[in-house]
């Protein structure tokens, strides 16, 4: 049988989902020596990058709801690690890392690069570099502004 006559076996998304979550599991493990779960510290890493800045800004950015950026908010504004700020209005907002959010940033970036070394090592450099490629192209082709079959007329 040669490539071309080779089809996809099985369900991509649940295929993408084991995958997923094995990867979360050791991104996971390693952060939580930092006191930080990854949906944390993705959060403090784009507020670090991006802030301060609007919280809708920041729910864009991260490709997640506002509602659920609020949930993921609350217990990093208690820890003193985010500050919510007046905004450009009295009704806007506006996020902001603190000292003590970019301390422990800092601290969690270098669990996060020893699990990313230890991924490339287990997978090889190769493979995570071509994983990267295809999932970056991936999403590219599946933005949300591109539905191919959906038609207006």
């Amino acid at each position: 049988m040669n490539a071309a006559t080779i089809s996809p076996q099985g369900c991509t998304n649940f295929k993408l989902r084991q995958l997923t979550r094995r990867v979360t599991r050791h991104f996971d493990a390693a952060l939580a020596k930092s006191g930080l779960k990854t949906t944390q510290y993705s959060l403090l890493s784009h507020v670090l990058r991006m802030g301060p800045l609007r919280p809708v800004d920041l729910a864009r950015a991260m490709g997640v709801m506002p509602s659920t950026l609020t949930r993921n908010l609350q217990p990093m504004v208690a820890a003193g690690w985010i500050a919510l700020d007046e905004g450009v209005d009295a009704r806007s907002r506006s996020i902001r890392l603190t000292e003590a959010g970019r301390e422990k940033r800092a601290e969690a970036q270098r669990c996060w690069r020893r699990a990313q070394t230890t991924l490339n090592a287990v997978l090889g450099e190769a493979r995570v570099l071509a994983l990267h490629a295809l999932i970056d192209e991936s999403m590219a082709l599946l933005a949300d502004d591109a539905h191919p079959g959906d038609d207006d007329a």
